[in-house]
């Protein structure tokens, strides 16, 4: 499972999301070519975005296909922590 946090430029957890993703059945199905932020999160590794990045993340989330996947909990979750880093700093 992949926990999803926001967390602040000293590292500090700022917000922890309260889906989690199931890489095995969700995430290792994800086409990586059509979408490369989700296709690049490993299960046990960490992935940041930057707030440029989550853009990027928020639209493919929006796609229909991604939906699917990942389940509407996970995309709101998704599109929630994505929107908190676009509107604040060094997050």
């Amino acid at each position: 499972m992949i926990n999803m946090q926001v967390r602040g430029e000293t590292g500090d957890i700022v917000v922890n999301g309260s889906s989690r993703l199931d890489w095995m059945n969700a995430l290792q199905h994800v086409d990586a070519d059509k979408h490369p932020f989700l296709g690049s999160l490993l299960p046990f590794a960490d992935t940041m975005f930057n707030s440029r990045q989550t853009v990027k993340l928020r639209q493919e989330v929006a796609d229909q296909s991604a939906r699917e996947l990942l389940g509407h909990d996970a995309t709101a979750e998704i599109e929630r922590l994505c929107l908190q880093v676009e509107g604040e700093s060094h997050l």
